[in-house]
């Protein structure tokens, strides 16, 4: 063979170039010559068990390092497994980029019944991923890649998909250089900036919401929750951000005590909040009503168009927040103080905890107990009642430490894989997945790409033997439960099959010892659930 690259190397040095370190994946006989360049590469290859956790794993990385998750899949089955977790990626924000294949050229669209073979493959891609593109020739390689990445860092993210014909991969490519991106967000307007300061100023009782694109904006959100005085309520995907702050109201606006909060603020600031109804009206009770006085600060025009607002900034929300701060500083009523917001954000988080009621406190207190046995951890969530009373009412201590699927698209299974990728990513923290029995049968072979991948996930799986918040859903509407009860099976000794250490917990006040136990290992705990 010629040492000239082919367009499959080609694609690797490009992804290095662009800063992958790690993808995920499990190779076909449709991306061979994908894996050609990878195996001479500095990238490190994850194996799944399926591509669905292909897709998860990549997004649990994307969220906890920053950078896009990178997932290679096979085409026809392999990218329709992948669906699923770009779904997620694409409600959630994510930035993904998934590299398939597709049937050779000469063969698409014709119905030849070549093997996994799809009517029109990118065209369904289209239809989920923010972009899908097809490389046909190996010129076309670094503008893609460069548009893609500039996506990812400029805008609201999410999945991008490229797929390239198999009698494409192993031709000739040249030498290709990377074609530098645009990796700034688009800057604040100053003219909007200013005058959301005037209005700023000139409020009573301000609030602001932080949604997933401000978590990594902590710093500035405090700077201008303190110069406001402003109550903080923060959704699922901001969890983390102002830690035990006496502004902060780290519960669910779905919540009457939190509406009650927004209804009596006269501003209200969104910075990164799509206003979602799993976090709004999770309930679908109708009684979310946007605020009349309303500041968004989003990095994607699109989401500023969807919602009215009478001030729409464009930007970063780090960078937005931290011009919007300094603009109130330098005006001439800076000098005045609040006092109150404090007391507001209290009454709001004491009414909040009441009205979960006693059995979600309980199992808040479930999260609590991990947080505070592991200090700093990621906890990765699946759809599991322990969750979804957290997602209503929990206070993390790292930002962006706690995230699940129980939001926005909602895909059962998530949590295992998405937690492998969430500790490839960030080694050094504790990483927590914490699922129930029945999601966790979507994915349980993954603990053996955990184990394989050296990925020290603490698997804690809520065992209700079966869909109980499913079949609580089915009686309070008067309908008989049928389909909720799928037997679980001894999750400690599958996990012992695949090598991993486990042990089973009868009450949940032993799990902080349980958990200290498993430490730094890939480990599971059952908790049986009365």
């Amino acid at each position: 063979m010629s040492n000239e690259k082919t367009v499959g190397e080609a694609l690797i040095s490009l992804l290095e170039a662009h800063g992958v370190d790690t993808v995920f994946g499990i190779p076909g006989v449709h991306t061979v010559e994908l894996y050609r360049g990878l195996a001479r590469s500095k990238i490190r290859h994850v194996t799944p068990r399926h591509e669905q956790g292909a897709g998860f794993m990549a997004d649990g990385y994307a969220r906890v390092s920053g950078r896009p998750g990178v997932a290679f899949v096979i085409t026809g089955p392999g990218l329709t497994n992948t669906i699923t977790a770009m779904g997620q990626a694409r409600a959630d924000s994510v930035p993904m980029l998934v590299i398939s294949g597709v049937n050779a050229t000469g063969t698409l669209g014709k119905g030849l019944g070549y093997l996994h073979e799809l009517p029109d493959q990118r065209g369904m891609m289209e239809k989920v991923a923010l972009f899908s593109h097809r490389i046909e020739q190996a010129s076309e390689l670094p503008e893609i890649l460069a548009r893609a990445f500039t996506l990812f860092a400029t805008a609201r993210p999410g999945p991008v998909h490229i797929e390239i014909p198999t009698d494409v991969m192993g031709k000739p490519a040249g030498e290709l250089a990377m074609l530098p991106g645009n990796v700034v967000p688009p800057a604040p307007d100053k003219a909007a900036i200013a005058e959301a300061a005037r209005l700023a100023l000139a409020a009573e009782n301000p609030l602001i919401l932080a949604g997933g694109g401000a978590k990594r904006a902590g710093a500035e959100l405090a700077r201008l929750a303190e110069r406001l005085d402003a109550p903080v309520v923060t959704t699922a995907n901001a969890r983390g951000l102002l830690h035990r702050h006496p502004l902060g109201v780290h519960a669910s606006p779905s919540l009457q005590a939190v509406r009650a909060l927004m209804a009596e603020s006269d501003l209200v600031i969104a910075a990164g909040t799509e206003f979602g109804p799993t976090d709004y009206d999770m309930y679908a009770d109708g009684g979310f009503v946007l605020p009349a006085l309303l500041i968004r600060i989003d990095v994607g025009a699109d989401q500023l168009m969807r919602h009215p607002a009478i001030i729409g900034i464009q930007a970063d929300c780090a960078t937005a927040l931290e011009a919007l701060a300094a603009a109130m500083a330098g005006s001439k009523t800076a000098g005045r103080t609040r006092s109150g917001g404090a007391a507001r954000a209290k009454q709001a988080r004491d009414a909040a905890l009441a009205e979960i009621g006693p059995a979600m406190r309980e199992q808040v207190s479930v999260v609590e107990m991990i947080r505070d046995t592991l200090p700093g951890s990621i906890i990765v969530g699946d759809s599991t009642q322990p969750v979804y009373a957290a997602n209503l009412y929990y206070d993390h201590d790292r930002p962006g430490g706690w995230f699940n699927a129980a939001t926005g698209f909602g895909a059962l299974g998530y949590g295992p894989p998405a937690a492998i990728g969430a500790a490839l990513a960030e080694p050094k923290a504790p990483v927590v997945c914490l699922t129930g029995d029945g999601g966790f049968q979507f994915t349980l072979p993954e603990l053996g790409a955990a184990l394989d991948a050296g990925a020290p996930v603490i698997f804690v799986v809520w065992n209700n033997r079966g869909y109980r918040e499913i079949e609580t859903s089915m009686r309070d509407v008067g309908v008989e439960p049928v389909g909720v009860s799928p037997a679980p099976p001894d999750f400690c000794k599958l996990a012992e099959a695949y090598g991993v250490a486990a042990e089973r917990v009868a009450n949940v006040s032993d799990l902080p010892a349980a958990l200290r136990r498993a430490s730094g290992r890939t480990y599971l705990i059952e908790i049986e659930v009365a």
